[in-house]
Parts: C-alpha cells; structure tokens; sequence
C-alpha cells in the first residue's frame, strides 16, 4: 500500500473554502454555485500546494454542491497530479461536518451556516436531511432567514405585514427598496448577500416581533430535520445530537431549536461538536472501511 505521508483537508462551503495541511491554515472565498464545482477545488489545490514543496499529498475533501455528476475524485486527480497529489478522498460536506462534530459515533448533526444539511448516522443507517440549496430547501440557514427578512420588510413597505425594525437594516444596503429585487437577482454574490441579514436578524429578536417570529421558526424548522433524521435511522430513544454552525450561535435561534427538541426528547444532552468540517475533512483517510459513511465517500488514487 501507498504511504501518504501529508494529507491536505479542504472544507468547501458557500461562504469560504478552508484548507489544511501541515502547521498551514488559509481560507479562499466560498464556492460559486453557479458554475463547475471541480475546477474551483483544483484551483485552490493548486494554490495552496504552490506555496512550499509538500511532497506527495493526498487531498481529503468536503464540499457543498456535490452532485453526482461532480463526484469524480479520479476527475479531480486529473486536475491536480502535476501538483504532486496521487489521491483524492472526495465527500459532501454533510459527512465532513458529521466526522468533525463527533467521530466515527451514531446520532446526528445539523450544520447551520449559509445553507443548512443534517446527517444521521445509525449502526446500519445514514439519513441526508435538507441540505437541497436555497431554491428547494436549506429550511432553517443563514439564507432561509435572510429571505424571510426581506419577505417581511416588503409586506411592512407595501402594506401587507406589520411594521418591523428590519427595514432600518435592509434600507442600509438597498436604499430604494423598490429597486431592491432587481439589484438582487443581477448580483452573482446574492445568495452571500440574502444570507448577510441573517445576523441582524438575531440581534433583533429581542426587540421586533417579525425578527423573533423569523428566529422561532428558524429553530423549528432546524429542530424538525433533526427529528427526522433521527427517526430514520431508528435512533429515537434520547439520540446524540450535535449542534453547528454559525446560526446556531444565534441564542434566539438555537433555544427556539432546543426547546423543539427536548419536547420530544425531555431527557436529550446536546453533544459539543468535537470539531469543525476540517477537521472532518482530514479524518476521511482514517473512516473505518466497515462505517456506514464509508461507502459515501468516493476515493481515487
């Protein structure tokens, strides 16, 4: 068998792509959605092994926007084995954030940031639920929320909703309101953009019943994909459940969550994530070849 002596861990999200390797950390911007995915991870690759003579790596990978069409590690080898890379462990970020959280153990976390995907893992079962993109899904995310936001501020300027102090913050970026949408869908970094309100959104929850009603049903939405995963891997007598993300440092969001969650599960402990989607990432050389994540991670090299 090979050795691999280095192993570059690349954790590939919406927002920032985080890579590792050796005493190095750097973060490239997030993930375009809208064009190939391949070609954005070999750019990066090769950025990053550009930096210092490294050796022969083996990449470990995972990423949003993996489609089965783009989850061709031996594709993706092509593209960086002149970099000194002879494999390529590839993964949707949903297994990463799963790893990095708590191990190779059962149960389930939900990975809020951007966009939103929960993971359950059971002794023979593995349950995707959400993580289906801002247009079909991601109930719950940073967009989702930010969404809601502009949804909300609109009906308040058109006269179909409440007033709401979310409008001060929305008029901040888009002094005309009215010219607001068009500037939206013409911008390529919209969906960065939508998720931006995500943060104030939190910070009013306190103050404004259209913030707080937003992060209520934020929190539920994220606690009922939860459940869901749970149940479907047959893990419903008090499951481990880990909690991540940057949304659910939002304390209005996350006890909205939590308070769904023990009213099914009275006597549920949340897990504290033992690590983040990088640390994931560098853990997939090392996924037991038995795990039930094991077959969902595509190997070349």
């Amino acid at each position: 068998m090979t050795h691999h002596p280095r192993v570059l861990g690349i954790d590939s999200g919406q927002t920032a792509i985080k890579v590792s390797i050796d005493d190095l950390t750097i973060d490239y911007p997030g993930v375009r959605t809208n064009t190939e995915l391949l070609p954005q991870l070999a750019d990066v690759i090769a950025q990053t092994l550009g930096l210092r003579s490294f050796g022969p790596v083996q990449v470990a990978i995972g990423t949003t926007g993996l489609t089965a069409a783009e989850d061709d590690p031996g594709a993706l080898l092509g593209l960086v084995a002149s970099h000194g890379v002879d494999r390529v462990l590839l993964a949707h970020d949903s297994i990463t954030s799963f790893l990095g959280a708590i191990g190779f153990a059962r149960g389930v976390v939900c990975a809020a940031g951007t966009g939103v995907v929960t993971l359950g893992v059971g002794r023979d079962r593995v349950a995707r639920v959400d993580g289906w993109g801002n247009i079909m899904g991601d109930a719950g995310s940073g967009y989702w929320i930010g969404r809601e936001a502009l949804d909300a501020v609109m009906r308040a300027h058109d006269g179909r909703g409440p007033a709401t102090a979310l409008t001060a913050v929305v008029t901040e970026r888009f002094p005309v309101l009215e010219d607001a949408y068009i500037q939206l869908q013409t911008d390529p970094d919209k969906i960065r953009v939508v998720a931006s309100f995500a943060r104030p959104v939190a910070g009013l929850a306190s103050t404004d019943a259209t913030a707080a009603s937003i992060c209520q049903r934020a929190g539920r939405e994220l606690a009922h994909s939860v459940s869901t995963a749970a149940h479907q891997i047959d893990e419903i007598d008090n499951p481990l459940v880990c909690l991540i993300g940057g949304i659910f440092a939002a304390p209005s969001i996350r006890a909205a969550c939590i308070d769904a969650l023990t009213a099914e599960w009275p006597g549920l402990v949340l897990h504290p994530a033992e690590g983040d989607g990088l640390a994931g990432a560098l853990s997939l050389p090392a996924l037991p070849a038995h795990h039930p994540l094991a077959d969902r991670v595509a190997v070349a090299g």
